[in-house]
C-alpha cells in the first residue's frame, strides 16, 4: 500500500502556495469547515472508509483460486479489471499473483512493474521453462500483491509455442511448481483466442469475463464460450465460467440498463451484483503506474472494485453475499449507487 503520507494526500490543501490572510472579518482561519461539508473532505472520508473496510479481511479460499480474465473483444476492461480486482483482494488480506499474458504488458504497467525487454518475464517461463518464482515481482504499492510481467518478447510466443512439447499446458506446469502460498492467481489474457489464451484456460479453473455495457456487448462471446467448452472437454475438465462482471456502466443511459438486463438474462447467477461504473479515475490510474485503489481510494471506481472483490471472495467460500451485503452502511451503498444493480 502507499505510505500514510500518500493516502492522506486528498486531505491537504488543494491549492499550493500561501493562503490569503482572511476570507472576511467573521471567518476565522483557525476553524476549518466540517470535513464532510467539502468535496475533498467527503473524498477523504470515503477513502478512509474504503481502506478501512478493505482491511477487515475476508475468508480465504481453501486452495488457490486460478481465475482467467478473458474476452477476445478489445477495450472491455480486461486488464483494468484484472489489476484492480487483484489489488482489492490483496487489500482484503489475500496473497494475489497477477500473470500478465498480454504482449502489450498493460497489467505490468498498471502495477508499476518494470517490463522492458531484458526483464525476466512470463515469456521465459513459457518458452524456456524458467521457474515462475524467478520472474515474479512484488507490487510496490500493495502488500500481498505480486506480478509475473509480460515483455514485448511475448508477441512472438504464439508462433514459438507451436513447436514445443505440451504447448497448451506450459503455464499450468509453471503454476503447479510455484511453491509460494497464494490465495488467488489472476491471468490477464490477450484480446485473442490463440495459444496464450489456451495456456491460461488450461491453467485456470475459473473464467471471469468482463462485459462492457455498450452496444454489441455480447458480440463474439459465443466463440469464447465454445473455446471454454473445447478446453474443458479435452484439456481441463475443471474449467467453467464462474464470474461475469459488467464494466463501463453509465447509469444515466438507457443503453447501459438494457445491456445489463440482457447479460443477466443470458448468464443469470454468474453475473456479479456489483458493476463497475465508467470512471475517469479508473482510466487515469495506469498512467501513474497504479491501480485505482491506490490512485484514488475514495472514488466510485475504487469502491466498486472493492465490492466486486468482496463478492467474488464470498462466493468462492460459499458464503451468501446477501447476508454480508446487508451489513454495509447506507453511506457506502449511496456511494456505489451507479455500480450496484
Amino acid at each position: 500500500m502507499r505510505s500514510d503520507a500518500n493516502i492522506a494526500g486528498p486531505m491537504t490543501d488543494p491549492v499550493p502556495g500561501p493562503r490569503t490572510e482572511s476570507m472576511g472579518e467573521d471567518v476565522s482561519r483557525e476553524t476549518p469547515p466540517p470535513m464532510d461539508d467539502t468535496p475533498i473532505g467527503r473524498a477523504a472520508q470515503l477513502a478512509v472508509e474504503a481502506l478501512g473496510r478493505a482491511g477487515e479481511g475476508l475468508p480465504r479460499p481453501d486452495q488457490t483460486r486460478v481465475m482467467v480474465v478473458a474476452n477476445q473483444k478489445g477495450g472491455v476492461g480486461k486488464t483494468t479489471t484484472t489489476v484492480n480486482l487483484a489489488a482489492s483482494l490483496a487489500l482484503h488480506g489475500g496473497r494475489v499473483l497477477v500473470v500478465d499474458l498480454d504482449p502489450q504488458g498493460n497489467a505490468s504497467t498498471a502495477l508499476g512493474i518494470d517490463h522492458h525487454a531484458e526483464v525476466p518475464s512470463i515469456y521465459d517461463v513459457l518458452i524456456d521453462s524458467k521457474p515462475l518464482s524467478e520472474v515474479v515481482q512484488p507490487v510496490p504499492d500493495v502488500e500481498g500483491l505480486f506480478c509475473a510481467p509480460a515483455t514485448i518478447d511475448l508477441a512472438g510466443a504464439e508462433i514459438e509455442l507451436v513447436s514445443l512439447v505440451a504447448r497448451e499446458s506450459r503455464l499450468e506446469r509453471a503454476i503447479q511448481a510455484y511453491e509460494q502460498p497464494l490465495d488467488y492467481i489472476l491471468i490477464d489474457c490477450p484480446p485473442s483466442l490463440g495459444l496464450l489464451t489456451v495456456n491460461a484456460l488450461v491453467a485456470g479453473a475459473e473464467v471471469l469475463i468482463p462485459i462492457q455495457c455498450e452496444y454489441y456487448a455480447l458480440e463474439g462471446l459465443g466463440q469464447l464460450l465454445r473455446n471454454v467448452d473445447l478446453v474443458r472437454g479435452h484439456l481441463n475438465p475443471n474449467l467453467h465460467v464462474s464470474t461475469i462482471l459488467l464494466t463501463m456502466y453509465d447509469g444515466r443511459t438507457r443503453l447501459a440498463s438494457q445491456v445489463a438486463d440482457e447479460v443477466r438474462s443470458h448468464f443469470g447467477d454468474e453475473v456479479l451484483r456489483t458493476s463497475i461504473p465508467r470512471s475517469v479515475r479508473i482510466s487515469e490510474a495506469p498512467s501513474y503506474g497504479q491501480t485505482v485503489l491506490t490512485y484514488d481510494p475514495g472514488s466510485s471506481g475504487a469502491l466498486s472494485y472493492l465490492e466486486a472483490a468482496r463478492e467474488i471472495a464470498l462466493r468462492g467460500v460459499g458464503v451468501a453475499y446477501d447476508a454480508q451485503h446487508a451489513h454495509m452502511g447506507a453511506h457506502n451503498e449511496q456511494s456505489m449507487v451507479e455500480g450496484i444493480q
